[in-house]
């Protein structure tokens, strides 16, 4: 029994011992490189949920960015709304939902021209506007059980909305 267990062991050891070969891709062939890179965009696309989700998490703290005249933040907030409509348009190509985005595009430029202004009386109903055409696209779409909401509270515990003041 005791040489089996030694034999066993011995296996073991030797055996984790030799040297894994990988393929590694090829870069000498732009072909297979894109083909390659094309694959790995397919396997690790978001779907439209999770883009969805961001978007709304993007749309609560620009909220809170707005209503507290932290125009930088704002900014970037409306700015990052816009990538993830873009992206779900890039991504999404079958979907008829993607189909009807582009709607949003005008809310979002109103909404982006109320923070250059620095105005919190057109972004509040700029920001209206944006929140009112998210739920037109969901009824649209038949997503109608999907209702957006001005938000009541802040998405995230560990972010100041506040002005940073230099």
């Amino acid at each position: 029994m005791n040489k089996y267990l030694t034999i066993l062991l011995f296996g073991q050891l030797w055996g984790c011992s030799q040297p894994t070969t990988k393929p590694q891709p090829s870069t000498s062939n732009p072909d297979s490189l894109a083909t390659q890179l094309e694959e790995l965009r397919e396997k690790y696309r978001p779907g439209l949920g999770e883009i969805m989700g961001g978007i709304q998490t993007h749309h609560a703290k620009l909220w809170f960015a707005g209503i507290n005249n932290n125009w930088k933040l704002a900014d970037y907030e409306i700015a990052e709304i816009k990538e993830r409509i873009e992206e779900a348009a890039e991504i999404e190509t079958n979907r008829p939902e993607v189909k009807t985005i582009s709607m949003i595009y005008p809310a979002i430029d109103s909404v982006a021209n109320s923070i250059r202004q620095q105005n919190l009386a057109a972004f509040k109903n700029n920001f209206q506007v944006l929140t009112n055409t998210c739920n037109t696209c969901h009824v649209a779409n038949h997503f109608e059980f999907n209702v957006i909401t001005i938000p009541t509270a802040p998405p995230v515990y560990n972010q100041d909305f506040k002005a940073q003041v230099k």
